[in-house]
C-alpha cells in the first residue's frame, strides 16, 4: 500500500499520485515564465487520438496585464481564492479535425478526454515544481471565447488556477476547513471486471 499526504493506496502507486491534489489556499508567490513554460511543456506531452493533440491553453500570470480578463470568467466563488494564485490557465479542445487527404471536416469523438490528459499531465508536473494546480468548472465558459479569442470548433473545457500551495488562514472563513487532500472512492466501486454491475 502507497501512503502520502494523508492518503492510502489500495495497491502500490507512484506516491506522486497522492502528492497531487487541488490546492486552494496559495502564498501569493509569483512564477516565473520559464516554470509555467515547463508545465505546459508537459501537458504538451499528453497521449491523444491520431495524435491530434486538440488541446489549447490560453494563460496569464498573475503580475501580467494578462491576468484581469482571465481572473474576471471566474465566479465570485473561486476568486475568493485564485487572487492569491500565480497563474491562470483556460483550457480549450478542438472538436473537429482533418481526415489526411481530406479538406472535410469530422468530429473529433475524444477532444475532451485527450485535453484531460492533458490537464493530468500539467497538474502532476506542477506538483513535482512544488506548485499545486487546481481545475475550475466555474467560470464564464460561454463568454470565454469572445474574451479570449478562441474561435469556432473549441470546446472551453475548464480553468486552471496555479499556486504555491500556502496556509489555509488566507481563505474565506468557509473554506479553512475544507482545505485537506480528499479522499477517492474505492476501486471496487468504479473498476468493474468484464462488464458493468448490474441491481
Amino acid at each position: 500500500m502507497t501512503t502520502a499526504n494523508k492518503r492510502s493506496a489500495e495497491h502500490p502507486i507512484d506516491k506522486m499520485f497522492l502528492e497531487r491534489w487541488s490546492a486552494r489556499a496559495f502564498t501569493g508567490a509569483e512564477i516565473s515564465q520559464s516554470d509555467l513554460l515547463t508545465i505546459l511543456e508537459a501537458a504538451r506531452w499528453a497521449p491523444s487520438a491520431s495524435n491530434l493533440q486538440p488541446w489549447r491553453f490560453i494563460y496569464a500570470r498573475r503580475e501580467t496585464e494578462h491576468w484581469q480578463p482571465l481572473f474576471d470568467l471566474l465566479v465570485p466563488f473561486n476568486q475568493s481564492w485564485a487572487h492569491n494564485a500565480a497563474a491562470l490557465i483556460v483550457i480549450a479542445s478542438e472538436t473537429t479535425y482533418k481526415a489526411a487527404g481530406s479538406d472535410a471536416l469530422k468530429p473529433a469523438y475524444s477532444h475532451s478526454f485527450d485535453a484531460g490528459a492533458a490537464w493530468q499531465s500539467l497538474a502532476l508536473q506542477a506538483t513535482r515544481m512544488g506548485w499545486s494546480a487546481h481545475g475550475m468548472i466555474g467560470f464564464d465558459t460561454d463568454g470565454a471565447p469572445a474574451k479570449l479569442g478562441i474561435p469556432q470548433g473549441f470546446r472551453v473545457e475548464a480553468a486552471v488556477a496555479i499556486g504555491r500551495p500556502g496556509d489555509p488562514s488566507v481563505l474565506p472563513e468557509a473554506l479553512k476547513a475544507r482545505e485537506v487532500p480528499s479522499t477517492r472512492r474505492p476501486l471496487n466501486e468504479i473498476a468493474f471486471e468484464g462488464h458493468f454491475p448490474t441491481g
